[in-house]
């Protein structure tokens, strides 16, 4: 692969983009590129709700909540940051989809992102970023599914919560 090039990843903290964020560490080495991690964020209640009665101060600390989370993400995964991969760390406000198919613009950055059960509520209002960037990305996508772990856990969790 060329110099430049960059591993785009989807980050939210969950479990599911902690799959993911292992997966991009590994291709960025494997590649010998730079990892570009994400957390795209939005104002709690939406931004139309947020341009009725703007705050600033509250804004920072949306933003800085945003950052604190994607660093916890990188401690959660391995500790701290991976050792022999270039990692920039961004955060954006905005729908995760498009935020990610914007920053990873360049036809040899691969876009890696996390799929996996999304409730219902969640997909009707957000739509799945997945299916998102599969649809709009201008690079490789790499869509890496749920772990048999995490599966078995997630049907575990909800036998325990039907019963």
């Amino acid at each position: 692969m060329a110099q430049g090039t960059r591993v785009v990843v989807g980050v939210s903290g969950s479990l599911r983009s902690l799959g993911a964020l292992h997966r991009a560490v590994e291709e960025a080495r494997r590649r010998g590129g730079e990892l570009v991690a994400v957390l795209a964020w939005i104002p709690v209640g939406g931004e139309a709700s947020y341009r009725r009665a703007p705050c600033t101060p509250l804004l920072a600390a949306w933003e800085n909540a945003a950052a604190a989370r994607l660093e916890q993400a990188f401690l959660d995964a391995f500790g701290g940051r991976p050792e022999g991969v270039p990692v920039r760390l961004v955060t954006v406000r905005g729908e995760a989809g498009t935020a990610l198919t914007e920053l990873a613009d360049r036809p040899d950055d691969l876009l890696v992102v996390s799929t996996g059960r999304q409730g219902g509520l969640m997909r009707l209002f957000h739509g799945g970023v997945s299916r998102h960037c599969l649809a709009h990305a201008h690079c490789d996508v790499l869509a890496v599914p749920t772990s048999e772990l995490l599966r078995d856990l997630d049907r575990s969790l909800r036998h325990r919560t039907a019963v």
